[in-house]
């Protein structure tokens, strides 16, 4: 493999390719001219140089700047191949300049927060709900940060001298509201705003377009899409690609490169696999808001293969209930999952919070995933519990029909 850099691209894109092409060739464009067609996996943690002042001047001006060092990669922990590969195609599926791998959704948001930190912007505005972990690291002060919780419509007035972020999620994990992102990035001035796209993927909204600064990943989700790799990425401009790696370089929060690997082979089927299992979320959306036995379903304008849904009976008798679709927490695979927020993904949020975000004790969360939609409805079906009858006493049938909620 040609370790000249660790830059993937290497300016051979020329003119504009529709998404689903990107999926497939982006952090791919140099294999055919070293005679390869799979991307190789780089497993090197560290690499030789003869040339030790060449390296002290590579070394001094990443301390600099955070730019990737040109000539040959330098250390594991600097950056790799492999990972650089599913970085350059992430920016190119978001429309950023560039994007930088971390081990984890929360390394990454963690990298963020430090990132304006260490400028001494140390406040935060967010807008409820967010995933229940990035609403505890923001809550607990966990970084430094202090947190002010507000609407939409409240970002403006809640920004102070010391704001250094804005973060809202859309659609919302686990509620699926969603956000006017181009009014909030107006109301952000600015502030950066962040955006997490986890649940929406570039297959459905690319928030940079709306004018976020920041779009934030948890890789592990879609982007990977088998449920077999743990990994989070943000998709920024290169000054701020540049700070990111100087906080990944000094926590350590790196990418395995396997997991670069997997994440590369991840996102040349995401257009395909979002799509597909956004059709079998939709009919089963339509499935479920006429049931009497559900007495609200959120689904998002956007579309997507995320689907939330409040039953009038025992949420946790419908986890203990289905056979096919898998009860776990996390998202994004190509089997469905079921979960129930309130005790599990949003537990650690404080239970007043929870339900003023509109995560209710009934709420279910299901990430919907490829297989036959009769089948996950036969499933959901007997998980669901008897319907009621006709004319019986406190049962669902005498509620209002249920609601669907975008």
């Amino acid at each position: 493999m040609d370790t000249t850099s660790t830059r993937a691209h290497d300016g051979v894109r020329t003119a504009p390719r529709a998404l689903a092409t990107e999926a497939v060739h982006a952090g791919r464009d140099d294999l055919a001219r070293q005679g390869l067609h799979a991307p190789p996996i780089d497993l090197s943690t560290t690499y030789p140089s003869y040339d030790s002042r060449g390296e002290a001047a590579r070394i001094d001006a990443f301390a600099t700047t955070g730019a990737e060092p040109d000539g040959p990669p330098v250390y594991g922990r600097l950056g790799n191949p492999t990972v650089a590969r599913f970085e350059t195609a992430l920016a190119r599926l978001e429309g950023t300049e560039a994007a930088v791998a971390f081990a984890s959704g929360m390394a990454a948001l963690s990298a963020v927060l430090l990132v304006r930190g260490s400028m001494g912007l140390r406040h935060v505005v967010a807008v409820r709900p967010l995933y229940g972990c990035s609403d505890h690291l923001l809550t607990a002060g966990l970084l430094g940060s202090e947190v002010t919780w507000t609407d939409p419509a409240g970002v403006a007035d809640a920004l102070r001298p010391d704001t250094g972020l804005v973060i809202v999620e859309s659609p919302a994990n686990p509620t699926l509201a969603e956000v006017d992102l181009r009014a909030v990035a107006h109301a952000c001035g600015s502030v950066p705003l962040l955006v997490d796209n986890t649940f929406a993927t570039p297959v459905l909204q690319r928030p940079a377009e709306h004018g976020a600064r920041l779009v934030l990943h948890s890789a592990t989700k879609y982007l990977g899409g088998h449920g077999d790799v743990l990994a989070g990425v943000v998709a920024c401009d290169e000054e701020f690609a540049g700070r990111l790696r100087q906080v990944r370089f000094a926590t350590g929060g790196v990418l395995h490169p396997l997991a670069g690997y997997l994440l590369l082979r991840g996102l040349s089927t995401l257009p395909v696999r979002v799509r597909a299992a956004s059709a079998t979320a939709a009919e089963l959306v339509r499935r479920l808001a006429a049931d009497p036995r559900v007495a609200r379903v959120h689904y998002p304008r956007i579309g997507g293969a995320m689907v939330a849904f409040e039953v009038y009976g025992d949420p946790h008798e419908v986890i203990a209930g289905v056979r096919l679709i898998t009860p776990a927490v996390s998202l994004g695979s190509v089997d469905t999952l079921i979960q129930h927020p309130a005790s599990i993904s949003h537990r650690i949020v404080d239970a007043d919070d929870r339900r003023g975000a509109g995560v209710s004790d009934q709420l279910l969360r299901m990430s919907v995933g490829l297989e036959d939609v009769d089948d996950l409805w036969s499933d959901l079906d007997g998980a669901l519990g008897r319907r009621p009858e006709r004319g019986a006493g406190n049962c669902a049938s005498n509620h209002e029909a249920p609601a669907l909620a975008n």
